[in-house]
């Protein structure tokens, strides 16, 4: 038999995962039961990432011990992970004895190569990210990755000589067109990082504890990225004191890796410091790395200081876990970001899964019950339309499963949901409701009826690796064991058989009920949120005499004019009417307002402030706001007289 291994990112094991983590361990269960259904040997990995800096300090101030915050949240993944049905042959954890162990060797192996050599770093590092950076790549003093502020490191580290791989690493790229996918994702690596040459590796940490220490040099730990990407091997049992050919039979038999699915933001470390450190380890490389696209909330990236967090552990509790599901892998394209807002969930959940594929099955089982007693027609009356629907069903086989095969998971939904939206349309067209009128119709009735069982039937084996406990539901109401991928042929249905019991696959929801409950309840725990935590009482500026305060002039302005600065994703340029004269002001507010919410508008101006040029445009003022993470202007009352002093 032939096999397949893939795994998922190891999650970083600092918090509960929202719904864009979720989606790749859905992504990689679905791509799993997909292989398993071709008959594949099928290892599925994946698990949680458990060292570094972050989680030293999470740990810290919620005053326990690293293992200990650890233990929690590799727990919470771990029961999402169970939730959505992934079907994970193993989890592994880096803080497993087996893995550290491992990692110990394989680092201590580096050194006795004369791959990793002692100095000292000094440069940018991302704490959240786990991250080095040139100060080329951090320019603006931000992450690359994350976009979040970047601080100036130095301490004595380990290095691995990544250069020395280098040019093996490009040929195999190019060589092997398919190791990086999509072929936007390639060049990004080629060019940005490859050609543009390498550098030495930061691959130990001494500036804190919680990590993998360095056998021979205790004051060292590892760098999570070198303990992190090693769990490919060993959760397969590598042991780097052994050649190839001494391996366990688990790790000789599945590596190398068949694919790694991992999010676009780590395609760096899994495309290019991974593959130096298997060749470094006389390793063959994996065969594909697959960096899919993320989720935002409709057109911003998930984040909890936006308030804009979904995760797919409480939307099952609404939809289902299968709703979660299908919405998850029908909504990511292959390869530009998805979106989820509740109103787009709700809009799948109706028109795809309640309507289309709920209302087929449950159509079609009541009317075999009521014109066929629930047993299974025989199909002995064809007609030209058949043929059609027939097509239409061998189309959507093989489409979705090329389609799923190329990880085009969505487009391969969307075939198999082509194919149900025929069979409606089929019902539509043939009328059994008529035919049921005339005795001399009931063989046509029944070649119909059973068209349409057919039809559920094979929808419900492409659907296994979706969707599977709807698949099953669908069987069971069926009353069939032809199950899978080996019956997709059109009419592999046994006749005379009788169906199973009939109930609601998915129940419509009425979105504006639901989508008024849910601000109902986030209204309410905002406000029960505010009354259990007072805010904490800030740092305060040296006091002022009134005479200092006086010297700043604040008037009233009313705003005229308002539109973005070209190139300036943060700024707004503003004309303003002060009474006596117009301004033009320019304000770091268009994250959080629009032009047309501002305009008519009056707000205090700071007037006597030294003119500046914010990205080449002149500002004569400041505006008066408040907040950081989400910023509130100060609007005062219509009637206030534009130019008055703000006393």
């Amino acid at each position: 038999m032939e096999k397949f291994y893939l795994t998922t990112a190891i999650a970083y094991a600092s918090r509960k995962p929202h719904f864009g983590n979720t989606y790749e361990i859905i992504m990689a269960d679905a791509f799993a039961r997909f292989q398993r259904s071709m008959g594949k040997d099928v290892f599925f990995c994946t698990g949680t990432d458990e060292h570094g800096q972050k989680l030293e300090t999470l740990a810290g101030e919620a005053g326990i011990t690293p293992q200990a915050y650890v233990d929690g949240v590799a727990g919470e993944i771990k029961k999402i992970w169970d939730l959505m049905g992934t079907s994970y042959d193993h989890f592994i954890r880096t803080t497993d004895g087996y893995h550290t162990d491992a990692v110990k060797k394989i680092f201590k192996k580096f050194y006795d190569k004369g791959d990793i050599y002692k100095g000292f770093y000094e440069g940018w590092y991302c704490t959240p990210c786990e991250s080095f950076f040139t100060a080329t790549q951090a320019a603006d003093g931000k992450c690359p990755d994350c976009g979040r502020e970047v601080s100036q490191a130095r301490e004595e580290a380990y290095f691995f000589r990544m250069s020395k791989y280098a040019d093996r690493l490009i040929k195999h790229i190019e060589d092997n067109p398919e190791f990086i996918e999509p072929e936007s994702r390639k060049k990004e690596m080629v060019n940005n990082f490859l050609k543009a040459g390498l550098q030495d590796l930061c691959v130990s940490r001494t500036s804190f504890k919680w990590g993998i220490p360095v056998d021979f040099d205790p004051k060292h730990v590892v760098y999570v990225w070198l303990d992190a990407l090693t769990n490919y091997i060993t959760a397969l049992g590598y042991d780097p004191d052994k050649s190839f050919e001494e391996q366990s039979e688990k790790f000789k038999r599945y590596w190398p890796a068949d694919v790694h699915i991992i999010g676009k933001d780590i395609l760096r470390f899994h495309t290019i410091y991974w593959p130096i450190f298997l060749m470094a380890l006389e390793l063959p490389l994996p065969k594909k790395v697959f960096g899919h696209p993320w989720f935002n909330f409709g057109n911003d990236k998930m984040s909890k200081s936006k308030g804009n967090v979904v995760y797919a552990d409480e939307l099952a509790e609404t939809f289902g876990v299968d709703a979660v599901r299908y919405y998850a892998l029908s909504e990511m394209p292959y390869g530009s970001d998805g979106s989820i807002t509740y109103e787009s969930v709700i809009s799948r959940y109706n028109n795809d899964l309640a309507n289309n594929l709920g209302n087929l099955v449950s159509r079609t089982h009541a009317m075999t019950k009521k014109y066929f007693g629930g047993q299974v027609p025989a199909p002995t009356c064809p007609a030209d339309i058949d043929s059609e629907l027939i097509a239409a069903v061998e189309k959507g086989v093989t489409q979705s499963v090329k389609l799923m095969s190329e990880y085009h998971v969505a487009d391969s939904l969307d075939e198999i949901f082509t194919m149900l939206r025929r069979a409606n349309k089929y019902i539509d067209e043939t009328m059994p409701w008529v035919l049921a009128k005339s005795e001399e119709d009931k063989p046509r009735l029944a070649t119909v009826i059973y068209n349409l069982l057919e039809t559920i039937r094979i929808g419900a084996v492409l659907l296994t690796p979706y969707i599977p406990t709807t698949a099953e539901n669908i069987f069971s109401q069926l009353g069939t064991d032809k199950r899978g991928f080996d019956t997709v042929a059109f009419g592999s249905l046994e006749a005379g058989k009788p169906l199973g019991e009939a109930f609601t696959l998915f129940a419509r929801i009425d979105e504006k009920k639901f989508l008024e409950e849910m601000e109902k309840a986030r209204l309410e725990a905002e406000a029960a949120l505010a009354a259990k935590k007072p805010m904490e009482e800030p740092e305060h500026e040296a006091e002022i005499g009134i005479d200092a305060f006086g010297a700043i002039e604040l008037r009233v302005a009313e705003i005229l004019e308002c539109e973005p600065v070209p190139k300036a994703k943060k700024l707004l340029k503003l004309q303003v009417d002060l009474g006596y004269e117009r301004r033009q002001v320019v304000s770091g507010i268009a994250k959080f307002y629009t032009p047309d919410e501002l305009i008519g508008k009056k707000v205090i101006l700071v007037t006597n402030l030294k003119p500046a040029k914010l990205c080449g445009v002149d500002s004569y003022g400041m505006i008066l706001a408040s907040g950081e993470e989400d910023v509130k202007v100060v609007f005062l009352d219509p009637a206030a007289r534009n130019g008055d002093r703000v006393r």
